[in-house]
């Protein structure tokens, strides 16, 4: 189980998770999912990995992520 915060320093109360970068949460979002991963659409609920995630898929997540952190990193 696993969140994504945009922030510079560590999340760990509600404070500092509501001061995290909800615009930028909101590019890697739809980032990934032009690339066909579906996360969960607000950076306030949990992901998860199960037995039906593959090695290919958590792969496919991982390269599909790296892909949406250069995108979002770039102001185009």
């Amino acid at each position: 189980m696993w969140t994504t915060f945009f922030t510079e320093g560590p999340v760990f109360d509600w404070q500092t998770a509501n001061s995290c970068d909800r615009k930028l949460y909101g590019r890697f979002f739809h980032s990934m999912l032009d690339q066909g991963i579906y996360l969960a659409p607000s950076q306030f609920e949990a992901s998860f990995v199960s037995a039906a995630h593959t090695e290919e898929i958590i792969g496919r997540t991982i390269e599909a992520a790296r892909g949406a952190f250069k995108r979002i990193g770039s102001k185009d």
